[in-house]
């Protein structure tokens, strides 16, 4: 039998019933899952369980079994793919198991990536994703995912309607970095935050808080536009309640109020299901939500388009309103629950 100098150290394990010459080298995380794999197995292996003292990084810790049949037909290799699932769950979050886990979401996720992003945009959306699952894991990161399934939806309802009256958004709906940027800048700071630990424990579930609050903005102020502009039948400016054609800067609709108001309920319920935020503070995202869309309203209807604030875009806009919606949640948690409580 071959041995194998220090630093690998093995552990064989021989089934009596096969030549010598049959044996191979095999590997295995321990001797239950090894039996367990090849109990069933007729033809004779060879198993080893190897460790090397001498790395340390983050994938040493993680078992690896590769498993091969010694006749033609091969048992697909198990390692890999085990490797890569526990490399994904590593708590707290690496920067490495994020880019990594990232990767792998998004090359699966491809075809419905680009029916909501441009090239450049799914760019910004997968360092997006890399900052959510560095700073809240794989919870935050399926929460943004949900409000990314829900907002693309909703911009594809009666896409050629919306065309057809000039309120479609650009490019079949189809977000670009700038976008993307927009959408997601307060849930960035907010990661940021609790990555570099600003605030130690007791600030980071406010953090946390502002994450989910500034995404049930935007997904409510997405829904309320995309529903009103598809099937609002009287639209009214927010300021002065008169009627005005759809697609109006500020203008507001009781379907898409409504709808939106649905759907920052729904992220809500998901982000406290996922465990990012408790109960009450799912009832302060709402209401934050709604204050803040009627604020983006409200700047919309005053001085979006308006001489000398030409630089208020809806990308600016949008940083504005989710930047609202997490502080004002994070403002009531802090000054009115928590005086309730």
């Amino acid at each position: 039998m071959a041995t194998i100098p220090f630093p690998f150290s093995i552990i064989p394990i021989i089934y009596p019933s096969s030549p010598p010459h049959h044996h191979r080298l095999r590997r295995t995380n321990n001797f239950t899952s090894c039996h367990q794999l090849f109990r069933h197995t007729k033809t004779p292996l060879f198993h080893t369980y190897t460790t090397n003292p001498l790395k340390s990084s983050p994938m040493d810790s993680i078992p690896s079994i590769k498993v091969q049949s010694s006749g033609n037909s091969n048992v697909p290799d198990l390692g890999f793919i085990q490797s890569a699932i526990q490399f994904t769950q590593l708590s707290p979050p690496t920067w490495q198991s994020a880019i990594f886990s990232n990767l792998l979401i998004f090359l699966v996720g491809s075809p419905i990536l680009v029916t909501g992003l441009s090239l450049s945009g799914i760019g910004a959306a997968f360092m997006l994703g890399t900052l959510t699952w560095r700073g809240f894991g794989p919870s935050g990161f399926l929460l943004v995912a949900v409000y990314f399934v829900i907002g693309t939806a909703v911009t594809k309802v009666k896409m050629a309607q919306k065309e057809a009256q000039g309120v479609a958004e650009k490019k079949k709906g189809r977000r670009g970095p700038g976008s993307v940027i927009g959408s997601s800048a307060a849930g960035c700071v907010c990661a940021l935050l609790s990555i570099y630990g600003v605030g130690g424990k007791t600030f980071f579930r406010l953090w946390e808080l502002g994450f989910v609050a500034s995404f049930c903005t935007k997904l409510s102020d997405t829904v309320s536009s995309e529903i009103g502009k598809a099937y609002g039948k009287t639209t009214y400016l927010v300021t002065t309640f008169k009627v005005v054609p759809r697609g109006t800067e500020g203008a507001v609709s009781l379907e898409g109020t409504v709808a939106g108001f649905i759907a920052s309920i729904v992220l809500a319920t998901v982000g406290c299901y996922l465990g990012e935020i408790k109960v009450a503070e799912a009832v302060i995202c709402v209401l934050a939500s709604q204050i803040a869309n009627v604020g983006e309203s409200v700047i919309g209807a005053v001085l979006q388009e308006k001489e000398g604030f030409k630089w208020l875009n809806n990308d600016a806009v949008n940083v504005i309103n989710i930047s609202l919606g997490s502080i004002l949640a994070i403002l009531i948690q802090q000054f009115v629950l928590q005086r309730l409580a």
